[in-house]
Formats: C-alpha cells, sequence, structure tokens
C-alpha cells in the first residue's frame, strides 16, 4: 500500500481516535457481550497518549492510529485502529512492518493484546506474534525481538 503516512498525534486528535476506536471494536465487543457506548470510548480517552501515539494518514486524510508505548522492556503495540474502509487493503501490514522495523532497530519485542475472535489476530500471527496467555475477553501476544523465537 502505498500513498500513507504517520504523523505525531496531539491532543487534539483524542476524540476523533475515540470515534474510530468504538466504530472498529464495536462488531468484536457486541461478539463478546462487551459493548458500551461510553466506555469504549472513555477507555481510549483514559488511556491516551500523544507522546507514543502517530496518526495514519493517506493524503492528509486521517485513516487510522498506532499506538507503540515503552513497558517492561518491551514495546507494547496498542490502540491500532483502521477506519473500516481501509481495511484489507494491506495498509495494516504496511503500518505493522513499520513499527516492528522501528522495535528490531531497538533490540526490543514487541507485546499487545487482541480480543478473542478478531480478525485482527491473523495479521498479527503472520508478522511473526504468538499466543502468550488469553483470558474470556483478550488474546495476549508477542513477538520476539527480531522476529524470531
Amino acid at each position: 500500500m502505498d500513498g500513507w503516512g504517520l504523523r505525531a498525534a496531539v491532543v487534539a486528535d483524542v476524540e476523533v481516535i475515540a470515534e474510530l476506536r468504538a466504530a472498529v471494536l464495536r462488531a468484536d465487543l457486541e461478539r463478546l457481550g462487551r459493548y458500551d457506548e461510553h466506555r469504549v470510548r472513555q477507555r481510549l480517552r483514559d488511556s491516551f497518549s500523544a507522546e507514543h501515539t502517530s496518526i495514519i494518514e493517506i493524503d492528509r486524510e486521517l485513516v487510522g492510529c498506532v499506538t507503540v508505548r515503552p513497558v517492561e522492556g518491551r514495546q507494547w503495540l496498542e490502540h491500532f485502529y483502521l477506519a473500516p474502509d481501509r481495511q484489507g487493503q494491506g495498509l495494516g501490514s504496511a503500518v505493522l512492518r513499520t513499527v516492528l522495523e522501528g522495535a528490531d532497530a531497538q533490540g526490543v519485542a514487541v507485546g499487545l493484546n487482541v480480543l478473542q475472535g478478531s480478525a485482527a489476530r491473523r495479521l498479527y500471527e503472520r508478522h511473526g506474534f504468538v499466543v502468550e496467555a488469553e483470558d474470556p475477553i483478550d488474546v495476549y501476544m508477542m513477538r520476539p525481538a527480531g522476529g524470531t523465537r
């Protein structure tokens, strides 16, 4: 996928990202019996970090976001959302490759959690993530530094 870029997030992006999160997660959260119109947005607001978040743009249009924050000797990938009409076109893989290249350059592993049954899990598995643990709601995955175990 060509023509996309990343820019640093600013505090003013939080509400757009909260709406994007609600749209992207709705079907999976409803399937899990966990969708709450307010909570889905508030959880993003409560954990938003402009310092660690990048906005994904195509032609200066916000089409997604990704947060990568340092946690306990690894990077934690979170709030990785693409607008529904931008999914399935290779953009997620392109962004994820960029994130993983940065982690590999630093020699650190990358961890994340994904909702049980989410199609995003296949994306992460294709990029070397393996399951570390799971519970009824989340699957916790890790990709070692350099992408090898």
